[in-house]
């Protein structure tokens, strides 16, 4: 790995040590990327620098929604539902149509589904999702990507499972529109946002490696900007909590960056063409905006394009590399509508690299019983083959000795055909036998490494997920978010600070991916 480059503000933060970095402070590696041909960074606010408590934020949705689908008509008694916000992982996937959530797998199958918090049965899988083809995500499927819609998953699990218990039934479909519309009502009249800018040491979790990660970027020559959905007046007051006293280097946390965008409507943003505006008057609260023609450091712009916002900053769309928490919004369509290069911060990596540690031995034991497993399959094959050859030999003597005849109780068969066909006829028997037995006994050798695997899946998914197992994976493939992941994310890492404890020139470059017939 490439020396780092020198701190020149050592009472920012300690100079970094890679030797020994934990696993979930490292940086992953999708595609080859070198930060030296970057000339721009670029950030998304919410969950990317400015991470939320999970446990915290969930409540607070999951609270004023209930709150608000009692006014519309739902029963008081939804309120005092014991909801767990450790119910939903992203990835998951509503079905709108029997009320179920479901987490499929890279190839759209299902792999887990829950009606409420009662897991279905395999059969039952099997009948409704597996019967036929399933091309998710349509109208019918509504998919959790991001940590702010767990909640909402939360929620319509709790709902569901409250009705059933009762025995009562509810619209499916309805009922999750409803709790979208509430939550987003929630959102746009400001309820949770005035909720957690009342109390931001509650719902946000500062990390004091932040200013340093970026600062260290701006040392080696890098352009950073902020792209977020969120409007200037939350932004404000929360990257003044994050930033606002990191470095007396940095006096505001608006001197961090080169470009600030609010209120940016991604994923529009990359699609459309609206203006980048900024206020007539930067320092006053009611300016008008207008269009802006060029860009300065120290204001803050709202809306635009990704197109204007590449020609006013100078730089060519393959020298940014842009940070982001939104697999839609900001990784798949700023990869999908530029050439933009994408980091995604992924806070689960800090569950998912110590449970996958945990495994270790687990998942070898389960390597080595699939090993197993696909040499008996062989051996099965070559028994049921050589029985079925057999059973042909003697299916031959019979034609030619049509009075041949199983004897009562015995293991081989009478006919006139002397000592010879005799001595054949018994052979061949004895031989069938034997494969039978052989074909059996492998049967049930494999039935016991079926029931070993299915026990051992349980045990490492119960490490990872007490409900879904690991938030990449599905069983043995990629999970549908991990292969999203995989497609659109050059990197991806726990948070933005990690990339503190690595050059600002770095090289990443991915392991080589192997194909079945290479392993």
């Amino acid at each position: 790995m490439p020396e780092q480059l020198p701190l020149p503000l050592e009472e920012v933060a300690p100079r970094p040590s890679l030797a020994g970095l934990p696993k979930n402070r490292r940086v992953y590696v999708n595609r080859n990327l070198s930060l030296a041909h970057v000339d721009w960074v670029g950030f998304d606010m919410d969950y990317t620098l400015a991470i939320y408590d999970q446990e915290q934020m969930d409540r607070l949705s999951i609270d004023v929604t209930a709150a608000r689908l009692v006014k519309r008509g739902y029963p008081a008694w939804i309120t005092t539902i014991p909801y767990d916000t450790n119910f939903a992982i992203r990835g998951l996937l509503i079905d709108k149509k029997h009320g179920h959530i479901v987490k499929m797998d890279r190839y759209k199958a299902v792999g887990k589904a829950y009606r409420g918090f009662r897991p279905l049965p395999k059969d039952q899988i099997r009948a409704i999702y597996h019967s036929s083809k399933h091309r998710a995500p349509t109208s019918r499927y509504h998919f959790i990507d991001t940590l702010y819609a767990l909640s909402e998953a939360a929620l319509y699990a709790g709902i569901i499972d409250a009705y059933d218990q009762r025995g009562e039934r509810v619209d499916h479909a309805k009922l999750f529109a409803d709790i979208r519309e509430a939550i987003d009502e929630a959102h746009r009249d400001g309820t949770v946002q005035q909720a957690i800018t009342s109390d931001l040491g509650r719902y946000l979790k500062r990390d004091e490696m932040l200013g340093a990660a970026l600062h260290k970027l701006r040392s080696a020559g890098k352009k950073l900007f902020l792209l977020t959905n969120s409007r200037r007046n939350y932004t404000e007051l929360l990257m003044t909590y994050l930033l606002g006293s990191a470095s007396a280097e940095y006096p505001t946390w608006k001197h961090y960056f080169d470009l600030v965008v609010c209120a940016s409507c991604k994923p529009a943003f990359f699609q459309e063409h609206r203006p980048l505006m900024e206020r007539i008057h930067e320092d006053r609260e009611d300016s008008q905006l207008r269009p802006a023609q060029t860009i300065e450091r120290m204001k803050i712009y709202d809306g635009g394009n990704l197109h204007d916002m590449e020609r006013m900053m100078g730089v060519s769309s393959d020298r940014v590399l842009y940070v982001g928490d939104h697999i839609y919004g900001d990784i798949l369509r700023s990869k999908k509508e530029s050439a933009w290069r994408t980091a995604m911060i992924i806070q689960e990596m800090d569950v998912e690299v110590g449970a996958h540690d945990e495994c270790t031995e687990a998942l070898e034991e389960l390597a080595e019983l699939e090993e197993r497993r696909a040499r008996l399959d062989d051996e099965l094959r070559y028994h049921q083959t050589h029985f079925k050859e057999v059973q042909r030999k003697l299916d031959a003597v019979a034609v030619t000795s049509p009075r041949a005849v199983r004897v009562e109780g015995a293991n081989a068969l009478a006919t006139p055909g002397g000592p010879m066909n005799v001595r054949l006829i018994g052979e061949l028997e004895a031989d069938r036998i034997r494969s039978k037995r052989a074909v059996e006994r492998v049967r049930t050798m494999l039935r016991e490494i079926e029931v070993a695997s299915r026990e051992l899946e349980h045990r490492i998914d119960k490490s990872f997920h007490s409900y879904w197992g690991s938030l990449l994976k599905e069983g043995t493939e990629t999970s549908s978010f991990g292969d999203q992941v995989e497609e659109y994310a050059c990197l991806y890492t726990s948070r933005v600070s990690n990339l503190y404890y690595y050059s600002p020139l770095q090289s990443f470059r991915s392991p080589r991916d192997l194909m079945p017939h290479e392993l």
